[in-house]
C-alpha cells in the first residue's frame, strides 16, 4: 500500500533544504573471507561473527601483510592513518557534493565536521580549509567522540546555520576511518567490532532560500532526540592493549528497539503526522539486530529499510556517514515525489536516538 501523503500546517514553506550529497570511500575493498584470511583467523566463534551474513564488503585502510603477517599498528600510526584518511576521503566526498551545484569550497560559509574514530588537534575542518581552500572567514564546528547518532546532531547545526543566514551555504562533513579505532585480538567482544565497521565518508550542502523548490532537495523541517542514561555504558570507547577499543553491549539493539517509538511519536506527534504518511525511511546502518529491532517496533519493512540494508551489506556500518550513504541511494533511486516525507534515524554512545523529519 503506498503511504499517504500529509503534511502540517505548521510547518514553514522556506525552509532550509539539502540540496547535495557526495560519499566517499578508501580504495581498497575487502569481503569479510578476505579479511579473517588477512589476520589468518582461525577461531570459529570470531569466523562464525565475522561470516554472518549481514554484511559482504567494507572499505577499510588496513597496513600491508609484512612476511604474511598483518602488522600491528602502533597509536602514533593509528593518528597519522585518521588523519590521511580523513583528508582523502574527506575532500573527494565534499568535491562530489559541491560539483552538481557549481560550487566550490570557496563559496562555502559554514563547515561542520564530525568523527568519533580519531582525535586530532588542530581538527579536521582546519585540515580541510588547508587542503581545499575554503576561505580564511569560513565559520567552523569540529564534533568528536558522539558516535554512530552524531550525523542528525551535525545536520542540526547545519540547518541552524542555514536557518539564520539565508542564501548562505553551510556544510556538513561526516569522516570515519574506522579502522584507527581497531584493536586486534582474541577478544569476542573485539571481534563484533572489528567485524562490523567500514571506513567512509559523506558530505551534504543546506541552504535556505526561497528561490529553491522541492526538486532541489527535502525541508529540513525538525529534530527530536532521545538519551537513556541507564545505558550510558553500553556503546563506549575503552583501553585495550594501551589503544582505544569500541565495545558493544550484546543488549543495545533490544535498548534501542524498546526507545526508537518514543523518539517518533514526539517528532510525528508535533505536526499531526501518522507513520503511515512517511514514505522513506533512512535508518543507520547499526547491525542486523538493530536494524531488525527497529523494523519490529516501528512496523517497518525490508523495503522501507533497504537503503539501510544495502549500506550494510556493502559497507558495514560507518558510524555517523551511514544514514548519509542510505540517503544518497534514495536520490540517485529518485522515488520521491513532491510532499513527500522522510524520517532519519540514527543511534549511538549515550545510548542515544536522534530523529528528522524531511520533506521534499
Amino acid at each position: 500500500m503506498t503511504p499517504t501523503r500529509s503534511s502540517s500546517k505548521s510547518i514553514p514553506i522556506e525552509a532550509p533544504r539539502i540540496l547535495s550529497v557526495g560519499t566517499a570511500n578508501p580504495p581498497n575493498k575487502y569481503t569479510q573471507e578476505e579479511l579473517l584470511e588477512y589476520y589468518q583467523e582461525t577461531d570459529w566463534k570470531i569466523r562464525s561473527i565475522f561470516l554472518g551474513g549481514h554484511i559482504s564488503t567494507r572499505h577499510l585502510y588496513l597496513p600491508e601483510p609484512v612476511n604474511g603477517m598483518m602488522p600491528d599498528e602502533s597509536n602514533e600510526e593509528l593518528i597519522q592513518k585518521h588523519l590521511r584518511g580523513c583528508l582523502e576521503i574527506g575532500s573527494q566526498a565534499i568535491n562530489e557534493c559541491l560539483e552538481p551545484l557549481g560550487l566550490a569550497p570557496y563559496n562555502i560559509d559554514f563547515i561542520c565536521c564530525l568523527s568519533s574514530t580519531g582525535f586530532l588537534c588542530p581538527g579536521i575542518t582546519a585540515h580541510l580549509i588547508k587542503k581545499m581552500g575554503f576561505r580564511e572567514n569560513v565559520r567552523r564546528a569540529d564534533i568528536l567522540g558522539m558516535g554512530c547518532n552524531a550525523g542528525i546532531n551535525g545536520l542540526q547545526a547545519v540547518t541552524d546555520f542555514a536557518n539564520a543566514n539565508p542564501g548562505k551555504h553551510a556544510l556538513l562533513v561526516c569522516i570515519e576511518i574506522c579502522s584507527a579505532a581497531y584493536v586486534y585480538n582474541k577478544n569476542i567482544n573485539t571481534a563484533v567490532v572489528n567485524s562490523l565497521f567500514g571506513d567512509g565518508a559523506a558530505a551534504i550542502v543546506v541552504c535556505r532560500d526561497s528561490r529553491l523548490t522541492w526538486k532541489d532537495g527535502p525541508r529540513v523541517l525538525d529534530f527530536e532526540p532521545h538519551i537513556i542514561p541507564d545505558a550510558i555504558d553500553a556503546m563506549r570507547f575503552d583501553l585495550e592493549d594501551n589503544k582505544l577499543s569500541f565495545y558493544l553491549d550484546r543488549d543495545i539493539p533490544y535498548v534501542i528497539g524498546m526507545n526508537v517509538l518514543k523518539p517518533i511519536s514526539r517528532l510525528l506527534g508535533r505536526h499531526q503526522i501518522k507513520k503511515r504518511h512517511i514514505q522513506h525511511w533512512l535508518v543507520h546502518s547499526g547491525g542486523k539486530k538493530v536494524i531488525d529491532a527497529i523494523a519490529y517496533n516501528l512496523g517497518l519493512t525490508r523495503h522501507d529499510l533497504r537503503h539501510t540494508i544495502h549500506v550494510l551489506k556493502n559497507f558495514g556500518n560507518l558510524s555517523s556517514a551511514s544514514f548519509l550513504f542510505s540517503y544518497k541511494e534514495l536520490c540517485e533511486e529518485t522515488s520521491f515525489q513532491e510532499a513527500d516525507q522522510a524520517v532519519m534515524i540514527t543511534m549511538g554512545p549515550g545510548t542515544s536516538i536522534e530523529t528528522a523529519l524531511l520533506q521534499w
